[in-house]
């Protein structure tokens, strides 16, 4: 299981150059068989205008690590995966450190996948909650 967690964090940071996940530094941490953990730093790079980490800047760290988890649990050689609706929660302010995203898995249809991510603080207090559903669809062949 090591070698296979180590895999896939790697091909998970490496998908993310490039992208709006490597402008939030978003790195890929951990990975069970139900979910996926990403963290991000709380710099002034994320904060609203009164210094707190973005709301915005929170669904983007979950989407990403939702959206990555569906790519790990699903054949992703054959499928896409899009967004199809998220929602989110804001619960605690941060201004600083950094924040978890925790995706797992909830429900995992042939299209639709239902994920719910817990973003914590430092301190494992719940940031906000947010409830991610994708959808596969078939991969262009080139």
């Amino acid at each position: 299981m090591e070698n296979r967690k180590e895999a896939i964090l790697k091909k998970c940071n490496a998908m993310s150059k490039n992208t709006l996940m490597e402008t939030l530094e978003i790195e890929f941490i951990d990975f069970t068989e139900n979910s996926l953990t990403a963290r991000m730093p709380v710099t002034p790079k994320v904060h609203q205008p009164d210094g707190v980490l973005h709301g915005g800047a929170s669904v983007a760290l979950a989407e990403s690590v939702g959206s990555a988890g569906a790519y790990i649990f699903l054949d992703s050689e054959n499928l896409m995966i899009r967004g199809l609706e998220i929602s989110a929660n804001h619960i605690k302010s941060v201004k600083d450190g950094f924040v978890e995203a925790v995706a797992t898995l909830i429900h995992k249809g042939r299209t639709t996948q239902l994920w719910q991510i817990k973003i914590l603080n430092s301190n494992k207090e719940l940031v906000s909650l947010i409830k991610l559903m994708t959808i596969t669809i078939p991969a262009k062949k080139s």
